[in-house]
């Protein structure tokens, strides 16, 4: 098997198929944008090319759904599990690169006036939708999902807290 850069977006492909145990990846691109699109996005080509770079990797087997559609269904290999186990054991520190449309508006001389009540009308709008799904299903979800979505709710606290400081400075 051809050796293959791994990236995040390649463990994640492989977190999710591991999840559901076999899966498209329509069912991906689905329990994707289900569950870690608030924290981590990916658009819906690079599911699909992630995918076949993995399945050409021997990482994710496939077999086809007989029938009219001819599904693809991808599970881990003993390979890939190895892959995904290896990433999740390795606890070295990555850099956060936050994409804040906001603040780079900011940056350039958007209007402080214009832009904060809007930011912090969505991110309340935001942390209460989190903060609503802790308190639906909080109990149902694993350590690692609500911690994740402890994340969620901590960041949108934040940049409530941010945009009102940049609202309250002085012209």
């Amino acid at each position: 098997m051809p050796e293959v850069r791994l990236t995040t977006p390649s463990f994640l492909v492989l977190g999710l198929i591991d999840q559901l145990g076999e899966a498209s990846p329509y069912d991906v691109k689905v329990e994707a944008a289900r569950t870690v699109a608030p924290f981590w996005s990916m658009p819906h080509a690079q599911v699909y090319a992630q995918c076949d770079r993995l399945l050409e990797a021997g990482l994710l087997s496939e077999v086809r759904q007989p029938g009219g559609r001819n599904r693809r269904l991808m599970k881990l290999t003993e390979e890939g599990a190895a892959a995904l186990r290896d990433w999740l054991a390795d606890s070295s520190f990555v850099p956060v690169e936050a994409r804040e449309r906001g603040i780079l508006k900011l940056w350039f001389g958007a209007s402080p006036r214009v832009h904060a009540p809007v930011q912090i009308d969505e991110h309340r709008g935001t942390l209460a939708g989190y903060e609503e799904l802790a308190e639906s299903v909080g109990e149902l979800l694993t350590r690692g999902q609500r911690e994740a979505l402890e994340f969620g709710i901590r960041y949108e606290r934040m940049m409530v807290e941010f945009w009102e400081w940049v609202e309250g400075r002085e012209p």
